[in-house]
């Protein structure tokens, strides 16, 4: 009769189940849950971009990921109201990036520290860092976005 072992190992490193990176942003101000339909968009070096949320319905925050490796990254917000008027402002998330590692045994991730943001005012009054290191705690947020009234 044949006998048949598997061999396995264990390991004492817990690796994070989810090493995807993402900015909190939570909305501030006067307008605390958003009734227009938000969009979110990134340009990609290459000029075509790439949707990373699709039509949010009353957000009053909303994860979005963070590249890698990019000095910066560019957003495109677009709010489309019940009416279907669409107001859209562009966010540029300047940072630096940081490798992470846990554990050999783990994946490597990106840690980011954001140092600067710029938008255009067509929906989104202002911008505020509250918390400069993006890493997988998203407790809090990362930046909070103050639209104008009427989104």
């Amino acid at each position: 009769m044949w006998a048949t072992f598997i061999l396995s190992s264990c390991s004492s490193i817990d690796c994070p189940l989810n090493n995807f990176i993402r900015t909190k942003y939570v909305l501030s101000g006067n307008v605390t849950t958003l009734t227009d339909t938000l969009t979110v968009s990134a340009l990609k070096v290459d000029g075509k971009d790439t949707i990373l949320l699709n039509r949010k319905i009353a957000a009053e925050y909303f994860l979005i990921p963070i590249s890698y490796t990019q000095a910066s990254d560019r957003l495109i917000f677009k709010l489309t109201s019940p009416q279907s008027v669409t107001v859209t402002d562009t966010v540029v998330v300047n940072k630096i990036n940081m490798p992470h590692f846990e554990s050999v045994d783990c994946p490597a991730t990106f840690f980011h520290t954001i140092t600067d943001l710029k938008w255009t005012r067509n929906a989104i009054d202002s911008m505020v860092i509250t918390k400069s290191l993006v890493d997988n705690d998203t407790i809090g947020g990362h930046i909070q976005v103050y639209f104008k009234p009427g989104h």
